[in-house]
């Protein structure tokens, strides 16, 4: 491990900037740490080598007096491999589009490189980012670097192994219904989804058009403000796009005085994992110590979160994946050599199974005599959900509770029990359905047969209060002090 790995991106760049190293050498062994640590995770499907490489002698032959300097000056990251970056594969984690090079720059990548970041390759993740635990990529699992015999979570678990292990200190991934906040819980690192709009899709492949955000992992509180400043803002290219400059960051808050947080009883039920209710009840007691009031709220829809989501999620990935056909681009198998026989040849050896389920769902919610029994019911509650939010953030300014009702689970233990796979989710979907921010912070950690679990608490706030859950989520992590690298345990190094 090198002395670089436990920078964040903020020290990162100080000191590159400071002469201390090189964008070069930075690059270099964020490359070296994806070959070797990276490789025996999961973590990366393409490592960018030579191109990254070029990018960083790019940055070290401008002047440092030649104007500002990028927020991520010389900053490796990592992208999730739904994310374009011209000339650089982008396959979704599936077969359909293997070998595919997207032919252009995503907004937030585009973004990112005038930022001066150095982009180091597409991580794994859950097939279309349907998954909760790395487990449905058509390349291989993704492993927890805190256990490698346990999941990281999904699904953009490639992403925050790689943060997790100290490989990147930044790495992008995207979040339908908890694929960033919860494979941080899992992973030990900070999360942040922002408010729906917050951040342009243009570039993202599609999972949920109504759900999914672009959101990054980070080691640390003011690296999340940073990549947030960076990546945000208004985008004429996505027309769900918020009009809105990009994120300001904020002074580091002193402490949290007068800030109102709100404890829903929804989520923190008999069921509960003990230890992950002990940590987070610790991380509650924390905001306490650090000045902020905590009251008890009611979000009574919450219960009806999951199956709302499934239904949704499914009827929006029904429509969007309608596209892969084997007609215009990527993965064609020939079939019987009939139309409609090369479509369905295509899709059956090129969409795994969680896919082809999720495609099936969607497609019998919207179709004709179901649709209203099925996917317009699921509207009204996803408005009733979004209203109970609504009512909460007129009494507290936050809401705390868990991220994930239990730590980092084995890999091949949720397989073959769909509904207990989609129920890791439970903590997530609320927010994502209201569209919401909402960030994990590292709270402590239990035990597992001898191995010590990440824990994270969530904290989920008002539509468009981005600044006001990142201050809150970089005084809970500084007050607990830096996020400890994860040792690799049960890898050979």
């Amino acid at each position: 491990m090198t002395r670089f790995e436990s920078y964040d991106a903020t020290a990162l760049r100080a000191a590159i900037l400071a002469g201390e190293l090189s964008a070069e050498q930075a690059t270099r062994a964020a490359l070296e740490a994806a070959e070797s640590r990276g490789t025996a995770l999961g973590a990366f499907l393409h490592v960018e080598g030579d191109a990254a490489l070029a990018r960083a002698r790019a940055l070290d032959a401008r002047s440092r007096t030649d104007g500002e300097p990028g927020a991520l000056f010389g900053v490796p990251v990592a992208l999730k491999a739904n994310m374009c970056l011209a000339g650089s594969p982008a396959s979704c984690g599936s077969r359909i589009l293997e070998g595919w090079r997207a032919p252009y720059d995503a907004t937030f990548v585009e973004r990112l490189l005038d930022a001066g970041a150095v982009p180091i390759g597409a991580t794994n993740m859950d097939e279309f980012a349907m998954g909760s635990s790395c487990e449905n990529s058509a390349f291989g699992v993704t492993r927890n670097p805190w256990d490698v015999s346990r999941t990281p979570g999904g699904s953009s678990g490639g992403s925050a192994a790689a943060v997790a292990a100290g490989i990147v200190p930044i790495a992008l991934g995207s979040d339908t219904g908890g694929s960033v906040r919860q494979p941080a819980a899992l992973c030990g690192t900070l999360g942040f989804k922002p408010t729906y709009g917050r951040v342009s899709r243009y570039g993202l492949i599609a999972y949920g058009s109504s759900l999914d955000q672009v959101s990054p992992f980070a080691r640390s509180g003011r690296d999340l403000e940073r990549v947030m400043g960076v990546i945000s803002g208004a985008d004429g290219r996505d027309s769900t796009c918020i009009e809105a400059p990009p994120l300001a960051i904020e002074p580091a808050p002193q402490d949290l005085t007068g800030l109102r947080v709100g404890v829903p009883a929804e989520y923190f039920p008999t069921d509960l994992d003990a230890g992950v209710r002990s940590a987070v009840e610790a991380g509650i007691d924390e905001l306490r110590t650090l000045g902020a009031e905590v009251h008890e709220v009611r979000l009574p829809h919450t219960r009806y979160a999951i199956p709302t989501y499934y239904v949704v999620a499914t009827a929006e990935a029904s429509s969007n994946l309608a596209r892969y056909d084997g007609v215009r681009y990527a993965t064609r198998a020939t079939g019987d050599g009939s139309l409609q026989g090369m479509i369905a040849a295509t899709r059956e050896a090129g969409f795994g199974d969680e896919v082809k389920l999720r495609i099936l769902l969607g497609t019998y919610v919207l179709s004709s005599g179901y649709y209203d029994a099925w996917y317009g019911k699921a509207s009204r509650v996803r408005t009733l959900i979004a209203r109970d939010f609504e009512t909460a953030f007129g009494e507290v300014d936050v809401i705390a509770c868990p991220t994930s009702p239990s730590p980092a689970f084995a890999l091949g233990e949720k397989t073959d029990d769909p509904v207990a796979m989609y129920l890791s989710d439970v903590m997530t979907v609320p927010a994502s359905l209201a569209g919401l921010p909402a960030a994990s912070v590292p709270c402590g950690a239990l035990e597992r047969d001898g191995r010590e679990l990440p824990v994270g608490l969530q904290l989920i706030g008002a539509a468009r209060d981005d600044a006001g859950v990142l201050g809150c989520a970089r005084a809970l992590q500084e007050a607990r002090g830096p996020v400890a690298i994860a040792p690799m345990e049960g890898a050979a190094r």
